[in-house]
């Protein structure tokens, strides 16, 4: 009998030889620059990270933190307005605007002083959530929503389970862009800190690269982006400030029967 140390569990048979296959703890992380880039990934059966740095994730991020019992995606306005009749807070945004009709936009500011306490979200905006959708249509493993505000509880978490990990980048319209990017960067090199990566994606090492050279000035590099300055232009400065800072919540918001929750690192 052969044995061989390899990333899968399996037993082979190989020319009359059982080759007894063992798990070494090798976790494959995939970056997709942008949602119109999904159908080249192989999401099936794997952990899912949606990301949509200004402002989605880091709004869900915050409402979970600041006591949200659950936060549920949509991808039309329509849909999330019904919800209102059942009790839910009504969020989102559309083109950077708030939402008529809505309780709240799509700011992090919006969820705190207890607004958001004990209450369920209906969320929608322009990028981030229909990502939720596409995942589980791709039928991930376990889907998450991903911002620099949580970044050290979700990596820990995902090396912790274990499983290979896409991380799916909303972008802009399905564009690619900056903010995004560097976060996918971020969240690798952070696993890569605490476990054993394999990774042989070009876009993730581009996002690795990318982060580690603007890491200590993220704020000045990203005002050249195209949605730093949309945002800016609506006065969402600071908004991007606070979505820009590193693992100040210790929280993992999973998406787990249609809503997010927040499950305890």
């Amino acid at each position: 009998m052969i044995k061989i140390s390899c990333c899968k569990n399996a037993t082979k048979i190989f020319d009359n030889y059982q080759l007894d296959i063992y798990y070494c703890g090798m976790i494959q992380v995939e970056v997709v620059l942008s949602p119109a880039l999904l159908h080249l990934a192989d999401v099936k059966d794997k952990n899912v990270v949606v990301v949509d740095i200004l402002r989605a994730t880091s709004t869900i991020v915050t409402a979970i933190h600041e006591g949200a019992t659950s936060v549920k995606t949509f991808l039309a306005p329509e849909e999330a307005l019904l919800l209102k009749t059942e009790g839910y807070i009504t969020a989102g945004e559309s083109n950077g605007h708030k939402i008529e009709g809505f309780d709240i936009g799509n700011s992090p500011f919006e969820c705190m002083n207890g607004r958001v306490k004990n209450q369920k979200l209906a969320l929608t905006t322009t990028n981030g959530t229909k990502c939720f959708e596409a995942a589980e249509k791709a039928l991930a493993r376990k889907i998450f929503a991903g911002s620099f505000l949580n970044i050290k509880a979700l990596a820990k978490h995902l090396v912790t389970e274990g499983q290979d990990v896409v991380i799916i980048c909303a972008g802009w319209k399905d564009k690619v862009n900056m903010e995004d990017s560097l976060f996918a960067g971020a969240l690798v090199e952070e696993m890569q800190t605490l476990g054993n990566l394999n990774i042989d994606c070009d876009s993730s090492l581009i996002c690795m690269d990318l982060y580690n050279c603007v890491k200590n000035n993220l704020m000045e590099y990203l005002k050249k982006s195209s949605h730093y300055k949309r945002l800016s232009y609506l006065s969402h400065d600071e908004d991007m400030i606070f979505c820009l800072q590193y693992a100040v919540f210790d929280i993992v918001a999973e998406l787990k029967q249609g809503e997010i929750i927040g499950l305890s690192n």
